[in-house]
């Protein structure tokens, strides 16, 4: 679930994973501060289908201070909502990504990245992946050799990645196109303001 921002009530999935979600994936499965993941691409490799979902939700949210200190409860039964998702199923992608090494990473590149292909030969993780949303689980293995789908289709605005180091965090945000089954990912996206 790769949700579009412009559809948050109801929520819809893009048809292909989001750079923000594939960083998320090799962050769960080898991160360290002395370097980030810059995804360059993302090739589907299994054709795009959807189901629904109806899930209950809450619309009582506490804030952080008040969930960290115990002071208020959220009533989940007196805000009980049920939403639609629109969800894809029997999902592949192979991630094409660089590290980018950080001023006081202590490695090289290549020496982080042999480090990352070996933990992915052994399906070790630091947490169990997930694409989107926890509920659905990601598992990763090494590489496989098949192409992409052949569809080529425009995606319309996509999130390109979150700063979290300004308060508020910052957006940026790219026109998304899958070209044969190809998501490109430029090296920077582009501010929007107003879009959160």
């Amino acid at each position: 679930m790769f949700t579009r921002p412009e559809l948050k009530v109801e929520r819809v999935s893009y048809p292909v994973m989001t750079p923000s979600a594939a960083v998320g994936v090799l962050e769960a499965i080898f991160w360290k501060p002395e370097f980030s993941w810059r995804v360059l691409a993302i090739d589907v490799l299994n054709p795009i289908r959807q189901f629904t979902q109806r899930r209950n939700e809450t619309t009582d949210l506490a804030s952080l201070a008040d969930a960290a200190s115990g002071r208020r409860r959220v009533d989940t039964v007196g805000n009980r909502v049920q939403r639609n998702a629109v969800c894809l199923r029997d999902v592949a992608y192979r991630i094409h990504a660089h590290v980018e090494l950080r001023n006081h990473a202590t490695n090289t590149e290549a020496a982080y990245r042999d480090q990352f292909r070996r933990r992915v030969t052994r399906g070790s993780c630091f947490t169990q992946p997930y694409l989107g949303t926890r509920e659905f689980t990601c598992y990763f293995g090494d590489p496989d050799e098949r192409t992409p789908i052949e569809v080529t289709e425009n995606l319309g605005i996509m999130l390109h990645s979150v700063d979290h180091s300004t308060a508020p965090a910052s957006f940026t945000w790219f026109t998304a196109r899958l070209d044969n089954g190809v998501l490109r990912v430029p090296a920077q996206g582009i501010p929007v303001s107003g879009v959160t």
